[in-house]
């Protein structure tokens, strides 16, 4: 399997995501209202050799997306990480538009008529066929459009989709979710969840290997289902060649110190840390202290 980036810059700031604290989240939508400031933020990360991205599928990516495009010769050799889908996006489109007007954005709105039948094909199939997976393979399409001519190292598998179909225990969707992604998209198929306990091993029950697990993982056991020794005993025993393993909220959205929170992720087996920040200097330390102790 190919090996992961150490360190993986996340984009929830650029969002207004934190949370621990609404008016932090306030203070970054204002700061980022600009789609340039998230620009500059980019800049600083890759002179800082930074070169893998994790990147929701939100409406915000696909300026994001162009952007990387329109300037590859600048940044020749990053990677990204790809979460889909976000589900925030659809709800709140059903919201305001209502069902039906929604459709026709998902399947219309910069869509080729022949890439739009084709889909309304396959979806009529689905419904005809009863066959979810047909459904899935029309989602993650749709969801991957915007990221078409980027480098694409790993797609992975939005935890609110990943723990809710793992609590109906459903293997085929695991199974073609990685086979779909490896086979169209040439990328490593990974998922995010609430639980990498349960997770990692339905993975190894179900024999569903080469992928790559996200999860948060910190000493205060902030958005850690069901406790922290379980995460310590199932990241001990991983074998890094069959699932690697990538920490996310290792920072407990602000309650702990950097250098106290990767200490503590010191030789526990994880071989991939994301983290966002939005200055220089906190690029800069936050990169140290990995490299320092990962």
């Amino acid at each position: 399997m190919q090996k992961i980036d150490k360190i993986v810059f996340g984009d929830n700031q650029f969002f207004g995501i934190n949370h621990m604290s609404q008016e932090k989240a306030q203070q970054l939508t204002e700061k980022f209202h600009d789609i340039n400031n998230i620009y500059k933020v980019y800049n600083l990360v890759y002179d800082n050799g930074i070169k893998a991205f994790f990147l929701n599928s939100n409406d915000r990516a696909i300026e994001i997306c162009n952007h990387f495009k329109d300037n590859n010769k600048k940044f020749p050799d990053i990677s990204f990480y790809v979460s889909i889908p976000y589900p925030y996006k659809y709800a709140n489109m059903v919201a305001e538009k209502g069902i039906v007007s929604s459709m026709n954005d998902i399947l219309f709105k910069n869509n080729t008529i022949g890439g739009a039948v084709g889909m309304i094909a396959k979806g009529s199939m689905s419904v005809i066929s009863k066959d979810a997976i047909k459904l899935m393979q029309i989602l993650i399409d749709l969801e991957m459009k915007m990221f078409s001519g980027l480098n694409v190292k790993v797609i992975f598998l939005q935890n609110i989709i990943t723990d809710l179909i793992l609590g109906y225990n459903i293997k085929e969707v695991f199974e073609e979710y990685y086979n779909y992604v490896k086979k169209k998209y040439n990328s490593i198929p990974g998922l995010i969840t609430q639980n990498l306990p349960y997770t990692l091993n339905k993975m190894k029950e179900w024999g569903i290997k080469d992928m790559v697990i996200c999860s948060s993982f910190n000493k205060i056991g902030y958005l850690m289902s069901p406790d922290i020794n379980s995460y310590l005993d199932v990241i001990k025993s991983n074998n890094k060649n069959d699932y690697q393993l990538m920490a996310m909220s290792t920072l407990a959205s602000g309650a702990i110190k950097p250098d106290e929170a990767y200490q503590f992720l010191e030789n526990k087996n994880i071989q991939s840390i994301v983290f966002g920040a939005s200055s220089k200097n906190h690029i800069e330390d936050t990169k140290q202290l990995i490299e320092k102790y990962i």
